[in-house]
């Protein structure tokens, strides 16, 4: 293989590595099959990712580094999204050990080029780049919590909607959080049916599995459903009214949470609109003072 094709080849293979992790970093827009498929649902009850046993190759592996590497597992995020802890150690691994090996691809490419670089640069960058890699799982994790939290506390406002409707029918509360779970088909829903299922058939209390599940996923509006309930149970007193008035205002805060978001875009457009501006005056300057120049000189 003569030194241009192994220049080419090398950058190749760096380039590919590059535009992976890029696009990886990047927040892609969800595919239509998918999303379609997730809102018509058949009415199934299905256990969360976690809890289906690694079978395929690639967990297998996940789980034999899960217990080698020693790494701290955001597990509320992973039980939020219902991801497994296995594909989530596998992920930062791979990225790491691309991160520490692509310098090296480029060493290769430069050197026969006749271009001298000491040896220790690429080992640092390497490691620069591979602690980098190690913690982009960890954010984009964090990103789609967020915005799961986000899907919740929408799921959930809904539910309490429901809850209320049924409550006015006179239905018992215990009855009214079921029917009104079953209604739903998103994953907020499957959820709370889990969850209540579960504590009809332990014989354990709902609030108090209501309020486990909120604490386990790291979403708080959950606790005030829990607390309707504790006090409906416990107290016998209605609660139609504060769960028409909590639902209202959560669909409230949310609102104002998407208004703030939108706002916030709206001001991080306005620095690409200034920069595309001076550009364009940039460019129909130019000619003038390329004239300007020529004259003079």
């Amino acid at each position: 293989m003569n030194p241009l094709t192994t220049v080419m080849v090398s950058g190749a293979v760096g380039g590919a590595g590059l535009a992976l992790l890029v696009s990886e970093l990047l927040p892609s827009a969800p595919r239509l099959g998918p999303a379609m498929a997730r809102l018509h649902q058949p009415p199934t009850r299905q256990l969360p990712a976690t809890a289906q046993p690694a079978t395929t190759q690639h967990q297998m592996v996940g789980r034999w580094l899960l217990h080698k590497v020693p790494v701290n597992l955001p597990r509320t995020d992973l039980d939020l999204l219902g991801r497994p802890a296995e594909e989530f150690v596998l992920s930062k691994v791979l990225l790491t050990l691309f991160g520490l090996l692509a310098p090296s691809l480029f060493l290769g490419a430069w050197t026969l080029l006749g271009i001298d670089i000491a040896l220790y640069v690429p080992g640092l960058v390497g490691v620069l780049l591979g602690g980098v890699c190690w913690v982009v799982p960890d954010l984009m994790l964090r990103r789609d919590a967020a915005q799961a939290r986000a899907e919740a506390a929408h799921g959930i406002a809904v539910y309490l909607e429901l809850v209320a409707l049924r409550l006015a029918a006179g239905i018992a509360i215990e009855s009214a959080l079921e029917q009104a779970a079953s209604v739903g088909r998103g994953w907020v829903f499957l959820r709370i049916q889990e969850t209540l299922m579960r504590a009809r058939i332990e014989r354990g209390q709902q609030w108090a599995a209501l309020k486990h599940l909120g604490e386990r996923l790291g979403v708080p509006v959950l606790a005030d459903v829990a607390d309707f309930v504790q006090m409906s149970t416990q107290d016998g007193a209605s609660v139609y009214d504060t769960v028409r008035h909590r639902a209202a205002s959560l669909r409230t805060e949310q609102l104002a949470a998407e208004a703030a978001a939108a706002n916030a875009d709206t001001e991080r457009m306005q620095a690409p609109q200034a920069v595309l501006c001076v550009l364009v005056m940039a460019a129909m300057a130019f000619p003038a003072v390329l004239n300007a120049f020529a004259q003079t000189s």
